[in-house]
């Protein structure tokens, strides 16, 4: 996780965008005209550079070759920048003749119609989905689907092996960045949060102890209590601990995910706090506890819940990131009834094999989740998934990946 000077390719993009402007302004469309202008004015200033081999995920830069965190902000600044000036880019319109002359060339005509997406600058814009309420806005989805939705929804993913694998997964991770924080800038809030998190991960490794799914209750021997007894315990005790964790480590700005998270998770500590935690009352009385644990987020996380937007996440891929779009895109007709296509986008600095993929897989992630909510809310028209990716240097290609297709456009400046 070591901070990394990017490598930076610099290009010429003023002819580009000029020459995107003089056919912007002949298209009389006034307000991306505007904003290429604009653009090319600040290009001016400050020298556009692209910057290889750096991708942007959680809200954290990070080198795609050895996935080593980037906290250069002057890099940050100038990803930020690069993305919000491809966007107006995309939507230029010599741009958007060439994504659909790109699809239809590679598409080997299974797309019966051509359709304009991205057309929009609304679907040019990026978004940060991290509840079930924003999938739904975008999907149209009425208020007696959402119910459907989320009543399903819950019965899978408030499981008490859910729950608990995924304030795992939170803390293992803020568990490896503290490690790299202690050896390279140590504190006290950083020690601190190290004795913590390693205490709650114990206290968590000690409630899971149903582990035999297939084994009967007879055939289970009650735990010997340890000489340390934890059994008083309740899950109050790991609210606690959340709480003082936020605390030590609101102030250091490489954690701001991991505390943002546990803010999250302490959502669903605060509905299960009177539940007890205890590894010595015998099995059946711990399966009884774990299914008050899955009663009682069932009923009380609701809708909009990020919490249980990360539950459904890690239930889903294994992760408790957000999902982070480049370019929302929508929903388009393929000219049947019944058939439909998402389309969403993503904006990469290099067509390097590595960060292809890393970009195919973090659109597969994303598209795949609305697709979830589709289905469960039982919407009777099929959803095709199709991804774009903008690469600096990329040729235009089609990539598939888990059955689904994926475009890739060149940025070439």
């Amino acid at each position: 996780m070591s901070t990394k000077r990017a490598t930076l390719l610099t290009i010429n993009s003023i002819a580009t965008l000029s020459k995107a402007c003089t056919l912007c302004s002949a298209s009389n469309s006034l307000k991306t005209f505007t904003s290429l202008k604009h653009l090319c004015i600040a290009s001016e200033r400050w020298d556009i550079h692209l910057l290889k081999n750096v991708d942007l995920n959680d809200g954290k830069l990070y080198d795609i070759r050895d996935e080593s965190i980037i906290t250069d902000d002057h890099i940050a600044d100038k990803m930020h920048t690069f993305k919000s000036l491809a966007r107006v880019f995309i939507g230029s319109p010599s741009v958007q003749k060439a994504l659909k002359n790109n699809m239809a060339a590679l598409s080997a005509g299974k797309i019966s119609i051509a359709f304009d997406c991205f057309s929009k600058e609304s679907e040019r814009e990026p978004a940060l989905v991290n509840s079930l309420t924003k999938v739904s806005n975008f999907l149209n989805i009425s208020a007696q689907q959402r119910k459907l939705v989320r009543a399903k929804i819950c019965l899978q993913v408030t499981q008490h092996r859910t729950w608990t694998n995924t304030l795992g997964e939170i803390l293992n991770g803020l568990k490896s960045d503290l490690d790299y924080l202690q050896r390279q800038s140590p504190n006290k809030g950083i020690k601190m949060g190290q004795q913590i998190v390693s205490r709650c991960l114990k206290v968590l490794s000690d409630s899971n102890i149903c582990n035999d799914l297939d084994s009967t209750s007879w055939m289970r021997l009650a735990p010997v209590k340890a000489v340390e007894s934890y059994s008083s315990q309740k899950w109050e005790d790991v609210l606690d601990m959340f709480n003082d964790l936020i605390e030590y480590l609101k102030s250091e700005k490489e954690l701001i995910f991991h505390v943002t998270k546990l803010e999250v998770m302490k959502e669903g500590l605060c509905q299960i706090k009177d539940v007890l935690i205890d590894k010595s009352i015998g099995y059946k009385e711990v399966r009884h506890q774990e299914s008050l644990v899955q009663k009682k987020l069932s009923k009380t996380l609701g809708y909009s819940s990020k919490c249980l937007f990360t539950l459904l996440s890690y239930y889903l891929y294994g992760h408790v990131r957000d999902i982070e779009i480049d370019i929302c895109g929508g929903i388009y007709s393929s000219g049947g009834e019944n058939r439909f296509y998402l389309c969403m986008g993503r904006i990469l600095t290099s067509n390097e094999e590595k960060m292809v993929w890393s970009g195919v897989r973090q659109l597969d992630r994303a598209l795949g989740l609305f697709k979830f909510v589709w289905e469960t809310a039982g919407m009777k028209a099929v959803l095709d998934l199709q991804g774009h990716l903008w690469c600096v240097g990329a040729e235009g290609r089609r990539l598939t990946y888990k059955g689904n297709t994926y475009y890739l456009h060149g940025i070439n400046l």
